[in-house]
């Protein structure tokens, strides 16, 4: 079953809208400075992550109401549903809230249980990539694609935070790690962004959700990368929270040799 060119516009449209509304209020809650709360996995949540993620929900339950939604704060519903609204209010709460400009608001759509389309929403920097996979990705409008890079050892890398790995997932990271040119952290769902936009090659992560990795993985494959798990696997909804984004399918394939245990890149 394919979607209409109208139908994917109409989608596209709205995830644009609720990245519209997310921003306003990211940009508002930064000068409020609002109260923060430690979860139980030891991360940090704002009262603006629960009212983003409120209003968004609202917003996807009065145009879409046979949606699922899976929510980072609020929860799930309808997740058998042929279209899955997967929300992340704010993406990097830790950097918001030391006013550390990489944090955004991470709006996915997945069919069929898989990345479909993505938004990225960096109100700090006016950065929004937009995206719908193995078909289109856009920076601020403009259509966006990764760069090649062939040699594992070439390769300029990102990852969010290795702390959330465990230790096994750690010494495999490492691995893929020693091989790349460099190693850039911190970067949260910025990171990316900028790996759709061809100014990095590698994006390697685990201890995420599906809400941190569907809506960069819906951008970057239309940007023409590849996004898998640690086995070459595609991303689901129960996936297990390992994610390689690269922007070439050479270094892609060097990497999983690596992270299975089979030889360097």
């Amino acid at each position: 079953m394919s979607l209409s060119e109208t139908h994917q516009k109409q989608l596209l449209s709205f995830a644009n809208d609720l990245a519209d509304v997310s921003r306003v209020l990211l940009q508002r809650a930064v000068s409020i400075k609002p109260k923060i709360e430690v979860k139980n996995d030891l991360t940090f949540v704002t009262q603006t992550d629960k009212e983003i993620e409120l209003e968004l929900r609202n917003m996807i339950e009065r145009k879409f109401p046979e949606h699922g939604i899976l929510g980072e704060e609020l929860g799930h519903k309808n997740l058998n549903a042929e279209f899955v609204w997967v929300l992340d209010p704010i993406d990097g709460t830790a950097p918001f809230i030391a006013t550390i400009p990489v944090y955004g608001s991470l709006i996915a759509l997945a069919w069929q249980g898989r990345p479909f389309l993505g938004i990225i929403e960096q109100p700090a920097t006016n950065d929004r990539w937009a995206g719908i996979a193995n078909k289109i990705a856009l920076h601020n409008s403009v259509p966006t694609k990764v760069r090649p890079c062939h040699n594992l050892n070439q390769a300029f890398a990102t990852c969010s935070n290795p702390d959330f790995m465990t230790k096994n997932q750690y010494l495999l990271f490492e691995s893929v790690k020693n091989q790349t040119r460099y190693m850039q952290y911190g970067g949260a769902c910025f990171a990316y962004g900028s790996l759709a936009s061809g100014n990095t090659d590698l994006a390697i992560d685990a201890g995420l959700k599906p809400y941190d990795l569907f809506a960069p993985a819906a951008i970057i494959s239309g940007a023409g990368g590849i996004v898998s798990d640690w086995n070459g696997r595609p991303l689901k909804l129960d996936m297990t929270g390992e994610v390689i984004a690269c922007g070439d399918p050479h270094i892609h394939a060097s990497a999983l040799k690596i992270l299975k245990g089979s030889g360097s890149g």
